[in-house]
Parts: C-alpha cells; sequence; structure tokens
C-alpha cells in the first residue's frame, strides 16, 4: 500500500471538526444588548413607534391622522437635514457646534446675492452650498492638520460665522412677497404635494432622500467604513491604511455641503431669509439632540443616521401630541431631557457588549 493511501486511511477515522466555538449563554439580556449593539437605530424606532402609539391612544383621529403626521415630518424637516450633518462629525467622535450658524449664513448668502448682486436664485443657490461647504474644509483643516479639538474649533466657527451673518446681511430681512416675486426658486423646497390627506414639502423629501443617501454610503462604500474607523480609533485606523485626514476632510465638508441644504430647506419652510433666525443659535443643540436621541454614540465610531432621523422625529412627535393635548411647552422640555439621559445611559449599557 502507497503512503498516499495510508493518508487516506487514517483520514478516514478522524473528526471532520477541527475546531468548535462556544459561545457563552448570556441569557435575553445579553442577546438584547447585541441586538441594540448591531442594530443601534432599533432603540429610537422602538421609542417613535411607542410614542406615536401612546398619542394616538390619547388624543384619536386629532393626532392619528395623515394631516397631522405629515405635519410632524414639515416641523422636524431642518432639524432632520442639520443632524445629518452632526451625525458624519459625531461618528469621526467629533461634534459640531457651528451647524445652524453656517445653515443661516447660508440663507443670508442666497439671498443677498440674488436680490443685492442680481444674480440669478439658482446660481445663488450653488453659491450659497458652496460657501457651506468651504466653511466646513475650513473646520476640517484646523480639525485634522492643527489637531484643535473639533469642539474648541466648532464653537470658535459658530461666533465668527454669527458676527459676519449680521455685519454682511446688516440686519436686513428679505421679506417672503419680495422673494416670491423676485427669485421664487429659493422657495423652492417649500413647495407642497398633496397625496390623500397627507401634505409633504419637497424639504422633506429632500430630508429623507438625504439620509437614505447617506445611510447606503456609510453602510456600503469604503467611505463609509473609513469615517466608522476614524471615529473608532483613528491611530488604528491609520495603521490599517486610512487616511485619517482626508476622511476628516471628506466629512467635515460634506457637513457643511449638507448645512447648505439646510438653508434651503430654511428658505422653503419660512418662505423668507433673516440673518436672526432662531435655528442660528438653537439649531446646533436640536441637531445634537437629534442625533444623541437616535441612538448615536458621543464616542464615535457606532451609530446610524437613520437613528438621527427617528430621533428628530420623536422630538417632532411630542412637541406636536403635547401642544394638542394643551399641556404646558415646559413638558417638552423636560421630556426631551429624561430622553437624552436616557439614551446616553442605553449607549454606555450598549458599548459594554463590546468591552
Amino acid at each position: 500500500m502507497s503512503q498516499a493511501d495510508n493518508y487516506e486511511a487514517a483520514a478516514k477515522g478522524a473528526a471532520e471538526s477541527v475546531a468548535e466555538f462556544h459561545e457563552e449563554d448570556r441569557g435575553w439580556t445579553g442577546r438584547l444588548q447585541h441586538a441594540l449593539h448591531v442594530t443601534p437605530a432599533l432603540v429610537p424606532l422602538i421609542v417613535l413607534v411607542f410614542a406615536i402609539a401612546l398619542f394616538g391612544i390619547l388624543l384619536g383621529t386629532k393626532f392619528f391622522s395623515p394631516f397631522a403626521l405629515t405635519l410632524i415630518l414639515q416641523q422636524v424637516q431642518i432639524v432632520g437635514v442639520l443632524a445629518a450633518a452632526q451625525t458624519l462629525i459625531i461618528l469621526t467622535a467629533g461634534i459640531d457646534l457651528s451647524v445652524g450658524a453656517v445653515a443661516v449664513f447660508c440663507t443670508v448668502i442666497m439671498g443677498q446675492f440674488t436680490f443685492r448682486y442680481g444674480i440669478p436664485a439658482p446660481i445663488s443657490v450653488g453659491i450659497g452650498l458652496a460657501a457651506g461647504t468651504a466653511l466646513g474644509a475650513i473646520s476640517g483643516w484646523l480639525v485634522s492638520r492643527v489637531k484643535l479639538p473639533p469642539f474648541i474649533v466648532t464653537l470658535g466657527m459658530w461666533q465668527i460665522v454669527l458676527a459676519a451673518n449680521y455685519l454682511y446681511s446688516a440686519n436686513e430681512t428679505i421679506r417672503s412677497q419680495d422673494i416670491a416675486e423676485q427669485g421664487p426658486f429659493l422657495q423652492f423646497l417649500g413647495t407642497k404635494l398633496q397625496f390623500g390627506g397627507a401634505t409633504f414639502t419637497l424639504g422633506v423629501v429632500l430630508m429623507v432622500l438625504l439620509v437614505l443617501v447617506l445611510a447606503y454610503a456609510l453602510r456600503s462604500t469604503s467611505w463609509g467604513r473609513h469615517v466608522y474607523a476614524v471615529g473608532d480609533d483613528p491611530e488604528a485606523a491609520e495603521l490599517a491604511g486610512v487616511d485619517v485626514h482626508k476622511t476628516l476632510m471628506s466629512v467635515y465638508m460634506v457637513a457643511g455641503f449638507i448645512c447648505g441644504l439646510a438653508a434651503w430647506v430654511m428658505i422653503g419652510r419660512f418662505s423668507s431669509v433673516s440673518p436672526s433666525a432662531s435655528t442660528g443659535v438653537v439649531g446646533n443643540i436640536q441637531a445634537i439632540t437629534a442625533v444623541v436621541i437616535g441612538g448615536i454614540s458621543l464616542f464615535g465610531g457606532r451609530g446610524s443616521i437613520l437613528g438621527a432621523l427617528f430621533g428628530a422625529l420623536i422630538v417632532g412627535v411630542f412637541e406636536l401630541g403635547l401642544r394638542m393635548a394643551g399641556a404646558d411647552p415646559q413638558w417638552t422640555f423636560m421630556l426631551i431631557g429624561m430622553l437624552i439621559i436616557g439614551a446616553v445611559t442605553v449607549d454606555q449599557w450598549i458599548r459594554k457588549v463590546t468591552a
């Protein structure tokens, strides 16, 4: 018998499995923790469904109607777009305190270039988008090259942009009637669409499409994997061949471009251009709130942009539901504060699955 036959004969009696790994049974809490870790948007989705069901039971058809539910989408469209920009920054373990101010400044640029310089509205919109991208590039360069903390960079950018906003516009508000007559394209995203009893605007459609495109990019492209890698551990990402500088620059520039889109949505929503719009001050906090409630880790590297959309919708549901119920507006702030603390607590608990 040949040596090869001896090997085959010996192999017939050998065990087929070379190695087996037995996963420790952690019980239902461990399985739940793992499920939430794998699907970070699951928690805000559950909270959103619960909130809609709760107000639907308490208020009946007054709340649970196509008009009321689509009204929520219209109310959160600006915050939803800003939250998309904020999500990209937070996924890299940073934070952007200037998104609201940049958005308002871009509205002023779009309006002033149309009315002060007589530039066609579509070109003015493009200039506004370019301005937002440029401001994002400046912040990204300071963070990635100069190595300044994102909190400090964007805090300073917030103050600079707010000041530039008032100085450039001379605190001048462009009225809705003037825009409708001379630059209607600026109000394009405010166009309403009727579907049965539901009313949408093109700004809502833009928000949903933006979130879906970014969700695909983050999940299914090398750029998205690089964003998560940089947020999780930039040094390890660099050793793995990721260009951390280019990744951060691209993230901040895309976030700035999205702020420009939010500016266009703002003009469509309010029909006017005002340098004193409240979004410049509170838009940053609203976007961060939506992101945190949406289950995106402030430590970076974990979360889904769909969660940020759900977080914005949760805030919108509570605001509209409590207003319809005739409750004191302070209850809204109290519940949102509780949701923020609860979301961070759940995030810390979920993170233990990787410890």
